[in-house]
């Protein structure tokens, strides 16, 4: 018998492929005004956030609550994936932009310290790291919360795996100083079925960088990262052992045949052109752990194409999505394509082209402002979240129609952004976080009773 998560897992895979013909068969119009998809956003009494009419939400965690552990919910929720566990529940693993000075454990605990990754003068364990929420989607209320990943900083985003864990992503390049002991810009894996907190071991083998976030390729356990640089590359880590990142593997950055050093972002010139496949290898990086913080320099010498800004990114079917926060004539963000070709990663030694799309490219603020974290909905439509910071933000969760028009599924209230979108299983209910103070919030509705 297929598992739910199977089965759901296949309603995705459907609706990227729709997606992918549609922006394939038609140009994107980000450039018009944004559509009613869903209707009007109606203003949300409670100051929070503002849904189309029969749509909803419910708060499930908030910052300082107690958790089971009995540490309290940390501030700055990021990246989030969400896993099925059983028929009643998923769990949540949620990620925590933290830094050194954002002290969570208070005093000294031999077990925490034990599991943590590193510590602030050998004695409080760094606070970066992740959550985990097991909630019961039927009752609709949270079973257990506890910290799963803890020692490290900046935990921007990540990534689900075929194998049921969360890659999370430091977006520091910290290096051991008097205060610290240790280097970072590491993956750290979670895995989604732990209970309690699991030892941080950094993934060294898939690179030392200002890092964004990951997803896999379930074909091959090829592993397509994200990093947060305006002269930013895209990389890849092929696995020695598929399904085992910690036995090593190849790490790889992208390059434009017969184009190196092409520039995507479009700032000065529009080289990349809208719906344009380019045909796309990837070259070999040596000494990924990069002591110097230089690997997208060095790839960038060796041919690699430049982005703007790489940040969320999400896994389709025999394809992959990007954002690319401030690419773009006007600075307002881009979305990325690549399919990789039908043989790629057969073995270390493949190096197949697949092809580089640019999908999305953002004309107006209206339309598209900083996109980050990026998912699908069950109806096919990308959902990206905004992440803009001004004097007064107006950030949206933001929808991208299979003809690649954009729309308001959801506007922000507060002074922050939206993070972490990440749908269940069963496509009913979508989580994300309000970045500070830390809010998480389910939101269900009618999700086929869209307009266009």
């Amino acid at each position: 018998m297929i598992s739910r998560r199977r089965f759901n897992q296949s309603l995705v895979t459907l609706a990227f492929t729709g997606l992918s013909r549609h922006l394939l068969a038609s140009p994107s119009t980000v450039n018009e005004p944004p559509l009613l998809a869903y209707g009007k956003l109606l203003d949300d009494p409670n100051g929070l956030l503002d849904l189309p009419k029969g749509f909803s939400y419910k708060v499930i965690s908030s910052l300082n609550e107690q958790m089971t552990d009995g540490l309290p919910v940390p501030d700055r929720a990021d990246g989030m994936g969400c896993f099925y566990l059983d028929e009643d529940r998923v769990t949540l693993i949620r990620n925590h932009e933290l830094l050194p000075e954002h002290q969570l454990v208070s005093k000294t605990n031999k077990e925490i310290d034990n599991l943590a990754y590193d510590s602030i003068n050998n004695i409080h364990p760094l606070p970066g790291g992740t959550s985990n929420i097991i909630y019961n989607h039927k009752l609709q209320q949270v079973e257990h919360q506890f910290m799963s990943l803890i020692g490290t900083i900046r935990n921007c985003s990540g990534g689900i795996t075929p194998w049921n864990t969360w890659l999370t992503c430091e977006e520091s390049v910290a290096k051991a100083d008097d205060k610290l002991s240790k280097d970072h810009g590491y993956i750290f894996e979670v895995p989604a079925n732990t209970t309690s907190m699991v030892k941080a071991n950094p993934i060294i083998a898939m690179g030392r960088f200002n890092r964004e976030a990951a997803c896999v390729d379930p074909r091959t356990g090829i592993v397509y990262m994200t990093e947060d640089r305006g002269d930013s590359l895209l990389y890849r880590f092929i696995p020695k052992v598929k399904g085992n990142l910690l036995q090593g593997g190849r790490l790889q950055a992208l390059t434009i045949i017969d184009k190196p050093k092409f520039d995507t972002r479009n700032w000065n010139k529009a080289l990349m052109p809208l719906n344009l496949p380019m045909k796309a290898h990837w070259i070999n990086i040596d000494n990924p752990e990069s002591p110097d913080d230089d690997l997208r320099l060095r790839g960038y010498n060796l041919g690699a194409a430049l982005f703007a800004r790489g940040e969320g990114i999400h896994w389709g079917n025999n394809e992959l999505y990007f954002c690319c926060t401030n690419g773009g004539a006007k600075k307002l963000g881009q979305i990325m394509r690549y399919v990789p070709s039908p043989d790629e990663g057969e073995s270390l030694e493949n190096n197949a082209p697949g092809k580089l799309s640019l999908f999305v490219e953002s004309k107006k603020k209206a339309s598209l402002n900083f996109g980050d974290n990026i998912t699908v909905a069950p109806n096919g439509h990308l959902i990206v979240c905004e992440d803009q910071y001004t004097d007064q933000v107006d950030n949206h969760l933001k929808g991208v129609t299979k003809n690649g028009k954009t729309y308001d599924f959801a506007r922000i209230r507060l002074q922050t952004e939206s993070a972490g979108a990440c749908f269940s299983p069963d496509g009913k209910t979508l989580f994300v976080n309000l970045y500070s103070p830390t809010t998480t919030i389910a939101i269900t509705g009618p999700w086929d009773n869209f307009t266009h």
